[in-house]
């Protein structure tokens, strides 16, 4: 039987999985899947945007003192960093046994891994009570934290399309990416309520709660995760022998597939942490907004982002995955050059406005970039190339991102050679797209090119 036999739109139950077997058992599995995958990976970019808040405002001073900000501040983005680069290796592994033992499990895995780090960073001394042991284990947490997200997102996403109905996979597949924003959402909500509520003592103890609360969120997140049943492509692909070493598989067949989406969904974060993650120290530090004030422009953004997702998502389904690719391009480029004429007034509403736009162009990128990378490769090694794309594109993009921004900003001394880093970043976006389209897809997505 051919490779490529894995994605037709039925499969056979096994003895060791629970299949539904009737339409309306497949329809209400779909739902749990749907809200199961938005749910884990809200709790997942909970965890991993309130860290990249904290390491915006935060952990610099708490973690890496100096007399220098700038150099305070690189320690702690240096630690986001870091967190980016585990996500490779935490897609690796959980791709590797997500194709040969299931995806639900690994998912499972990733929510133990990203909470129980969380719990533990609110937990670490500063560096004033124990010296370098608090950057270390907070880099050794961040690194945890990595592993997790790294196995969540190409999971949640190859989980929620593999259940999807024909003409439904860009909607089906916005449910897991609508966990950023809400994950986002929720992590500047909480710094908001707490920044108010303890007042002074925020920067000293305030900020800790945020972290350890993310135990009952898991505890919610894996409740969700365990009630659902296996993918039912990953049985067809089990059936038909799994890949020995899925992600050797990828590097040896695929690799032109794996480094044009490396970019495609890569790009996106680019922005995105740009305007919500980096700003947050630009705009306080150099411009003078209130960190509450940016704050509650990333919370409109991702409100926006929620609404606009399977809109956008149920308008590629009918158009085309290219054309709503190459528009994200083009808009993310005209917004990044937009961004900082308007942010760097010092009018809050104007800064708004920049961010707003800026964020709402990834949205159109991020619709249809889960179809994109599940299309690129087949069901028995899927969970490893999309987790390898996602992951590694993390590190070429938003990784990076904040540690760019702010190296830029102190060799040139012009936030115009930032706008034009996403710049160039989306032209790369757009020819990858390009290229991209023009390989054969797998049959069963065929007409949603």
């Amino acid at each position: 039987m051919s490779q490529h036999h894995d994605d037709v739109a039925t499969s056979t139950p096994t003895a060791t999985v629970r299949t539904p077997t009737s339409e309306a058992e497949r329809s209400r599995e779909a739902r749990r899947v749907i809200g199961a995958t938005f749910l884990g990976t809200t709790i997942e970019w909970y965890d991993f945007f309130l860290y990249a808040a904290s390491a915006a405002l935060i952990f610099g001073p708490q973690f890496f003192p100096s007399d220098d900000p700038t150099a305070s501040q690189l320690g702690a983005f240096a630690t986001f960093a870091f967190g980016i680069i585990a996500r490779p290796v935490g897609g690796i592994l959980a791709g590797h046994f997500g194709d040969r033992i299931g995806r639900k499990r690994m998912l499972v895995l990733s929510l133990y891994l990203m909470g129980g780090a969380t719990v533990l960073i609110g937990l670490i001394p500063t560096y004033e009570s124990i010296g370098m042991w608090a950057p270390a284990l907070l880099t050794v947490l961040r690194l945890i934290q990595g592993l997790g997200v790294g196995a969540e997102w190409g999971g949640a996403v190859t989980m929620a399309i593999e259940h999807a109905p024909a003409g439904k996979r860009s909607l089906y597949g916005a449910a897991p990416t609508m966990g950023l924003p809400a994950g986002l959402m929720l992590a500047n909500l909480m710094l908001i309520i707490l920044m108010a509520a303890t007042g002074p003592a925020f920067l000293e103890w305030g900020w800790r709660i945020a972290f350890v609360v993310s135990f009952l969120l898991v505890v919610v997140g894996i409740w969700a995760r365990r009630r659902l049943g296996e993918s039912p492509l990953f049985e067809e692909s089990v059936k038909n022998e799994p890949a020995k070493v899925p992600f050797l598989e990828v590097f040896k067949r695929f690799t032109p597939q794996l480094l044009l989406t490396i970019f495609v969904a890569g790009v996106p974060s680019i922005l995105s942490y740009i305007v919500l993650t980096w700003a947050l120290s630009y705009g306080t530090a150099q411009i003078g907004y209130s960190q509450t004030s940016l704050l509650w422009i990333g919370i409109a953004c991702c409100v926006l982002q929620i609404i606009m997702l399977p809109l956008l998502a149920q308008r590629a389904d009918r158009t085309g995955l290219t054309r709503m690719a190459v528009l994200g391009a083009v808009l993310m480029a005209a917004t990044a050059l937009l961004f900082f004429p308007l942010f760097n007034t010092g009018n809050i509403w104007l800064a708004a406005l920049a961010t707003i736009l800026a964020h709402a162009s990834t949205s159109f990128a991020w619709s249809v970039v889960p179809p994109i990378l599940t299309q690129a490769f087949p069901a028995n090694i899927r969970y490893s190339g999309i987790s390898m794309a996602y992951q590694f594109g993390a590190i070429a993009g938003g990784g990076f991102a904040p540690l760019i921004a702010t190296s830029l900003i102190a060799q040139t001394g012009s936030s115009w050679s930032v706008a034009l880093y996403v710049v160039f970043a989306a032209l790369v976006m757009l020819a990858c797209t390009l290229v991209l389209s023009r390989f054969r897809t797998h049959r069963d997505y065929a007409d949603h090119v």
